[in-house]
């Protein structure tokens, strides 16, 4: 006992600590960025990323910096992971036709391989948001309950028709009508512009799969009781009935005064 006590005491013996804690350390930290590189590869090839970052370095290092660090004019990429480029370049916002408040939908600039290229690009930064899987996009939710998850946390911007809605400062929240299902399911894990994320903790991934349901039925049903209106509520309604009522209401008047005389 003697002799143990001795060796802990010797002058090394720090220096024999620090060293074995600097190789846990690293241990555990190459562990864990393994565990957090494999989330951010997705799937993606290793030929997905080098040609995602000659796309990126070509399109979109201006600002977003060349690794994506962002810069004055672009913010930072890290982390935001394949299904946030995914939505962004999928649907045209990105790159922006110009500076504003706001990114507006247009047809893409990339196809769906330069798209997933891109995404894999972006993944390989830093773990994030994936792609979401096949299965919760293939509308067959339930679209009752997520017509009520889509009254709570959407209509109040998107309107319970998701015909859109105006925001503050000339921003918007977009009609959902002719989107995608993969970039609404990634609209809400991701929160672009406005938008707050949804994560799994807020709505489930199949209460996503619902909401998806949900408007995809509302869009084939169309608008079966008459014309929609715009579906504004009943801004529109009620301007419509005090015209239209007005207007028969004066017809009427002119017609049985013009009859009396």
């Amino acid at each position: 006992m003697k002799a143990l006590s001795q060796k802990r005491r010797h002058p090394l013996a720090v220096i024999a600590l620090l060293v074995m804690g600097l190789l846990l350390t690293g241990v555990l930290y190459s562990v864990a960025s393994t565990a957090n590189q494999a989330k951010a590869d997705s799937g993606f090839s290793a030929t997905d990323v080098n040609e995602g970052q000659k796309l990126f370095v070509a399109n979109c290092a201006t600002c977003h910096g060349m690794n994506g660090q962002g810069s004055a004019s672009g913010p930072s990429l890290v982390g935001v992971g394949a299904a946030a480029v995914d939505f962004q370049v999928g649907t045209g916002r990105m790159p922006m036709q110009m500076q504003g408040p706001q990114a507006y939908r247009k047809p893409p600039q990339f196809n769906t391989d330069q798209t997933r290229q891109l995404s894999a690009f972006v993944a390989s930064l830093g773990a994030g948001p994936s792609l979401p899987d096949e299965a919760m996009l293939d509308g067959k939710g339930d679209a009752t309950h997520g017509g009520e998850l889509f009254r709570v946390n959407c209509a109040m911007c998107h309107n319970a028709a998701a015909a859109g809605g105006a925001l503050t400062r000339g921003k918007f929240a977009p009609s959902l009508a002719g989107v995608e299902a993969k970039h609404i399911y990634e609209a809400m894990e991701t929160g672009p512009q406005n938008m707050p994320v949804f994560s799994d903790a807020n709505i489930s991934p199949e209460g996503k799969r619902d909401i998806v349901t949900f408007l995809k039925t509302i869009e084939a049903q169309g608008s079966p009781g008459g014309a929609d209106l715009g579906s504004l509520g009943p801004v529109s309604e009620g301007l419509f009935m005090w015209v239209a009522g007005l207007g028969v209401i004066i017809a009427f008047t002119i017609w049985l005064t013009s009859r009396t005389s």
